[in-house]
């Protein structure tokens, strides 16, 4: 039987205050192509991927978009709390429960094509000057733990980066998947073959939902089947390819 918010209503009448206590929340970050504010509107692969999970399920919880650090804190410390779109890893694993894959990416380093030497290696990516990424977040977290001592960590948001490569303020960034990349290079109007992207992969791996430990695994687990309905029926593979424009040569 789904889960919807008529059954969370029903519950919280049966069990009284407890279950009113705190009501479920989806947070999320900016990161686009998934998770963004576009003319004042939150969307993304991953945010309509979430809406027709609820469409299907019948919930209609509250979606907050907020700073990185934030929206983890969030799913930390506040009961009943969701949140995508997420790497899965190993460290992760028993902080949550999980629903997904929604979608596997990898991350690339992107250099400027018409300044230094391309770049080929990981050994050659730690010799550079300066490396810009995100301030916070799973990937400075891992260039530091490969041992990158060349990391750049001030930028607030992806489009920073880009801006400060273009500018010449760095020589290259890592932090947006591919899809990500070709997103920020339309909404920058940065034009095909500007960017290079280097041929190592940084990460790989699959998005999901993240929720908090004590969420109801009923509720779970009507979001797992309603996301394998949308993979089955295609639905899911149509909202992917909406967001999916790679760069141009």
């Amino acid at each position: 039987m789904k889960y919807s918010t008529l059954t969370a209503a029903l519950l919280c009448l049966v069990l009284g205050p407890a279950a009113t206590a705190a009501p479920y929340q989806v947070v999320t970050e900016e990161w686009a192509p998934y998770n963004y504010v576009e003319n004042n509107q939150l969307t993304g692969m991953a945010t309509d991927i979430v809406r027709a999970i609820m469409q299907r399920t019948g919930d209609d919880f509250e979606v907050l978009m907020l700073p990185s650090m934030r929206a983890g804190l969030a799913l930390q410390s506040r009961p009943h709390t969701i949140m995508y779109s997420m790497f899965r890893t190993a460290e992760r694993e028993p902080l949550y429960k999980w629903v997904g894959p929604i979608v596997e990416e990898s991350i690339h380093p992107y250099q400027l094509a018409n300044g230094r030497p391309p770049l080929y290696s990981l050994e050659q990516l730690q010799q550079v000057e300066k490396i810009t990424t995100r301030h916070a977040g799973l990937i400075p977290e891992k260039l530091r733990a490969m041992g990158f001592r060349n990391l750049d960590r001030s930028a607030n948001e992806s489009q920073q980066l880009y801006r400060m490569l273009l500018a010449g303020r760095t020589e290259v960034i890592i932090g947006d998947t591919d899809a990500g990349v070709a997103y920020y290079s339309r909404q920058l109007a940065i034009a095909p073959g500007v960017l290079q992207q280097i041929p190592v992969e940084i990460h790989r791996s699959s998005l999901y939902i993240a929720f908090s430990r004590d969420s109801d695994d009923g509720l779970v687990a009507a979001w797992a089947e309603a996301l394998e309905q949308l993979r089955a029926s295609g639905e899911l593979r149509r909202i992917q390819q909406r967001y999916e424009q790679p760069i141009l040569p």
